[in-house]
């Protein structure tokens, strides 16, 4: 059962002011029900945006490709809620159909081999296995 959303008017200061860097960081005026969810324990809302926020910055990875690996994770566990919210930062980014439908593709490919591989206990290739 769902424990329920805090909204801004009713959070407490220390969420308060994780809610305000979010909205700030995003250039938003909103919260989602994800944060709004995780405000039930302010500790795990703090910790969890400071990970998100350094994470998906811009880093050696575009922020496309980062948005679109979290949508290929999400969908390989089946995570509603994140692929519906990370495809949305996605198609933000640059995301057209078409990249939608080959990751699709991708992540699909990837588990049917990965299932394949393990099923038949596959050994790994000498030429694979780093030093």
């Amino acid at each position: 059962m769902p424990l329920g959303l805090i909204e801004y008017k009713d959070a407490s200061p220390e969420v308060r002011a994780v809610y305000d860097d979010i909205m700030a960081t995003r250039k938003t005026d909103w919260i989602n029900n994800f944060w709004k969810a995780l405000a039930h324990d302010p500790a795990t809302l703090k910790r969890t945006w400071e990970d998100i926020k350094q994470i998906m910055a811009p880093g050696a990875l575009d922020p496309l490709i980062k948005e679109m690996i979290y949508v290929a994770v999400s969908v390989s566990n089946q995570c509603g809620y994140c692929i519906a919210s990370h495809t949305a930062a996605a198609r933000k980014k640059g995301m057209t159909d078409a990249m939608f439908h080959e990751l699709m593709a991708v992540v699909g490919m990837a588990n049917e081999s990965n299932r394949l591989a393990a099923g038949y206990q596959v050994e790994i290739d000498e030429q694979f296995k780093t030093s």
